[in-house]
């Protein structure tokens, strides 16, 4: 960046001696060799140019997969509870676009501002030497710009700031656009969304170009400033030209000096603008990594050891919203516990407390006789597998969404689980069988298939304790036979808690468990509860005769 920005302020200081020693002697002595140097500084100029935007535009592009990188590391260690409050396409903008927004800062601002400033030095030197009289008349101009930048300055940061969150929402609406155009297209809302995508658009728009208009006003100012000092010099400098107190060649470089001076000024200039809006998008990031999660890892576990799951008078709420009231039953370490009852009565957020995705306000998990929270939460979570009625498939083959329950599981237990949970069955009809990609989100597979992979990923696991999240709640008969008995094999010998509405089908559990604004209100087997008469047996009959 040095030697780029000071063979412009050599070739001004060369025009000097090509006018006054070269063009005035009438003679091309000499003119070679200053042909030659100003050949050879714009040869310079041009390889250290190349080398230096190389050089930063690669440390740029490593700064800010670093930065992506440690983003995505940093999202992943927060809770639950940040991830409700923040929409994923808000968190893909806050990786992908802060983080490109910041590559601009990286490798051209960067660039410019070493640059630019070492010409912009080396220019003023070489008006200083030929006069500083002349200098201060081509600069006086400066000051007044400096309150009327500092204002464009703060009027870009708080466009950039709205443009980046409009930016947020823009991507959020995308993402729910793409993951509901089943939704979209069944019910005909396609000119629906279009409109409130269109308005989404306009709402990124205004301060984009506000921001823009900003970033524009520098460089213009600095226009209007040039024009000023461009004719105080050829007012004075024409007079001292006349006056026999300066030569031509002495005016010519200062004059070249003048020219060249404004352009890198104009670029500083615009650099202002941008490394406001940069810091938009830094304060974003910034914001992230601020963020700590809240669930933390005991400063000493206790190692955890197979045992009864017990709930002791835990209270847990979403916010200002109570769910858990109280909460206290034992699931036999063993057998098959249910819990059921209506929807919101706090049975998902069961399986949330005892993974530790929540932690509870008051009350005690016990797994054993440890507490959860006194357990580390890598080997808690190695300790349970979950199935629920959403599977959350990746795009990769269905080997690999299997291999995910033990990443270093060999390529016969993956093909074990596979068949035990009756993958086999369809994957033996595909042409590359298990290597079969699934699609985005499993979209490639019905919903009985993808609850299989689901099984066959925790049969894989092979963890002692088993959550069933209304594992077969939206299958058709076929499939939830298969499934179900699939389920059965997985149960056997583990430690299970199952959720279910289809009350038909956790006859067979050891103890069932039922719920009612997050607290029991029962519990027992199914023949007893049926005989006790009380809600299990209403919402029994009731599913039974098919009402609601």
């Amino acid at each position: 960046m040095s030697v780029e920005g000071a063979a412009i302020g050599a070739f001004a200081w060369l025009v000097q001696p090509l006018f006054d020693t070269l063009f005035s002697a009438g003679s091309m002595e000499g003119v070679t060799w200053v042909a030659l140097t100003v050949g050879g500084l714009f040869a310079i100029r041009a390889t250290a140019g190349f080398l230096q935007r190389v050089l930063m535009v690669g440390v740029g592009l490593k700064v800010i997969t670093q930065i992506q990188t440690r983003l995505v590391q940093h999202f992943l260690t927060l809770d639950m509870s940040f991830f409700q409050s923040n929409a994923p396409g808000a968190l893909i903008e806050r990786v992908r676009g802060d983080t490109a927004a910041l590559q601009s800062l990286s490798s051209s601002v960067l660039v410019s501002l070493g640059r630019d400033s070492v010409t912009l030095i080396s220019l003023l030197v070489v008006m200083l030497w030929t006069d500083w009289q002349w200098t201060l008349f081509a600069l006086v101009g400066l000051p007044v710009l400096i309150l009327p930048l500092l204002a464009v300055q703060a009027f870009i940061r708080r466009t950039a700031i709205a443009a980046r969150a409009a930016a947020a929402r823009l991507s959020t609406r995308l993402d729910e656009l793409f993951h509901g155009v089943q939704t979209i297209k069944l019910n005909r809302l396609e000119g629906h969304e279009a409109t409130r995508f269109r308005d989404e658009i306009r709402h990124f728009l205004r301060p984009s170009i506000k921001a823009q208009i900003g970033v524009a006003a520098n460089p213009a100012m600095i226009d209007i400033i040039a024009a000023a000092g461009f004719v105080a010099v050829l007012y004075f400098g024409g007079q001292d030209i006349i006056a026999g107190d300066k030569t031509v060649g002495e005016f010519m470089s200062f004059f070249t000096a003048l020219g060249l001076l404004f352009e890198p000024l104009r670029r500083l200039s615009s650099i202002a603008g941008q490394v406001q809006a940069a810091g938009a998008s830094l304060e974003r990031i910034y914001a992230v990594f601020e963020t700590k999660p809240t669930i933390l890892p005991p400063a000493a576990p206790r190692p955890l050891t197979p045992g009864d799951i017990t709930f002791e008078d835990v209270h847990f709420a979403y916010g200002d919203a109570p769910v858990l009231h109280g909460l206290s039953f034992t699931a036999k370490a063993g057998e098959t516990t249910a819990l059921v009852g209506a929807s919101g009565a706090g049975k998902t957020t069961v399986f949330a407390a005892l993974t530790r995705l929540f932690d509870p306000q008051s009350g005690v998990i016990r797994i054993g006789d440890v507490a959860v929270g006194e357990a580390d939460i890598t080997a808690l979570r190695d300790t349970i597998a979950v199935v629920g009625q959403e599977t959350a498939l990746f795009d990769e083959t269905i080997a690999a969404n299997i291999r995910m329950g033990d990443l270093n599981a060999p390529d016969a237990a993956v093909l074990d689980a596979a068949r035990n949970a009756s993958v086999l069955e369809f994957t033996e009809g595909l042409p590359q069988g298990v290597e079969t990609a699934v699609g985005p989100r499993g979209s490639n597979l019905s919903g009985g298939q993808r609850q299989r992979v689901a099984i066959a990923r925790a049969m894989l696991k092979s963890a002692p304790i088993l959550l069933l999240d209304e594992p077969t709640s939206a299958l058709d008969a076929q499939s939830e036979k298969l499934v179900g008995a699939a389920l059965d094999r997985l149960a056997k010998g583990r430690t299970t808690l199952v959720i279910a509405h289809r009350l038909a089908t956790i006859r067979a559990a050891h103890k069932i468990v039922v719920l009612e604004a997050g607290r029991v209100i029962e519990e027992g087997t199914h023949d007893a509860l049926l005989a006790k008469g009380g809600a299990y047996a209403r919402l029994y009959e009731m599913q039974i005769s098919g009402q609601t």
